[in-house]
């Protein structure tokens, strides 16, 4: 199955960033192959609907899951229209979400917030 994950850095070893429009790269993850990609999000500076452009950046690339702390209801769309399931994860490190999502303790994101619409918060 191929992940999504917003990350903090270009790194295994970095931590899950709490923001999903504002992330500063994706993790592109295959639980088969274990090949990893690190894609900058070109949304992250966007003025305005950061998250709908990382969600299509997210279904561009191809992703059966993604998972991420929180994610607002109009980036949600987007994914959720693609027929990819987005789990929540905390701010963990990589490698323990990649373990805690192939051990199925991982649950469905079911708290999508209205977004942070020009408030800056995501």
């Amino acid at each position: 199955m191929k992940l999504a994950i917003p990350v903090d850095d270009k790194s295994m070893e970095s931590t899950v960033c709490i923001s999903f429009g504002r992330t500063p790269y994706f993790l592109i993850y295959s639980t088969e192959t274990k090949e990893s990609v690190f894609l900058d999000n070109s949304a992250a500076a966007s003025q305005g609907g950061a998250g709908i452009k990382a969600a299509q950046s997210v279904v561009d690339g191809g992703v059966e899951a993604l998972l991420t702390p929180r994610c607002g209801e109009n980036a949600a769309e987007v994914i959720k229209a693609a027929n990819i399931k987005i789990y929540k994860t905390t701010n963990s490190s990589i490698k323990d979400t990649i373990a805690a999502f192939e051990d199925g303790k991982l649950s469905l994101l079911d708290e999508i917030h209205a977004g942070f619409h020009r408030r800056g918060g995501e």
